[in-house]
């Protein structure tokens, strides 16, 4: 997304005392302030790139009256817990793609599986269905844009971060397998060798 166009959506705005200023009055107008905080508790996956941003984001609530507590949580237990919905704030990693329909279908249409938040807009679900079919790249981009634009505007799952994973190999790597979908396997290095 253009960033004329990311930074009109709520959230976006590159002017961040501003938006803090403006979070502060929301959490005043609920009867919060600098001396009454409002205690929740940040819940996430006990893994650094899960901690990491769950951290930076605690940090970033005390400036709008929010006191956040670390809760980190097994892997294994993590998935059953955003599943009941068994948490206050759950900072969770959504992967992306190069197709906007991994995502979309699998995450933020009514009703499907990877849904966890339970958003449901069927105006949103339309322009899904009408960009997965769109032939025209920019048609599609633009759409892709509007439904971008209707879920940060319906707050489907804010965005805190983004962040990048690579891998990089050169020719002389043998052995590597590089999994297709996950950055959490394929890290074992006992059959990888260099041929030089």
């Amino acid at each position: 997304m253009p960033p004329d166009l990311l930074q009109a959506l709520p959230g976006y705005d590159p002017d961040v005392e501003k938006n803090r200023a403006q979070a502060r009055q929301i959490m005043r107008n609920l009867g919060y302030g600098p001396d009454n905080r409002l205690k929740i508790k940040v819940s996430t996956r006990d893994l650094v790139f899960y901690r990491d941003p769950a951290v930076i984001l605690i940090d970033q609530l005390k400036d709008v009256y929010i006191e956040g507590e670390l809760e980190t949580i097994d892997t294994t237990n993590w998935f059953p817990k955003i599943t009941r919905k068994d948490y206050t704030v759950g900072l969770n990693l959504a992967d992306g793609g190069d197709d906007p329909d991994k995502v979309f279908y699998r995450d933020y249409v009514c009703g499907a599986d990877g849904n966890i938040d339970g958003y449901c807009n069927p105006e949103v679900d339309a322009l899904i269905d009408r960009q997965s079919i769109e032939a025209d790249p920019q048609k599609r981009k633009q759409l892709v844009w509007e439904i971008e634009r209707k879920m940060a505007e319906d707050g489907a799952r804010p965005i805190i971060f983004y962040s990048r994973f690579a891998s990089c190999r050169q020719p002389y790597v043998k052995g590597l397998t590089l999994m297709v979908n996950s950055i959490f396997n394929g890290y074992r290095m006992e059959d990888v060798w260099l041929d030089r």
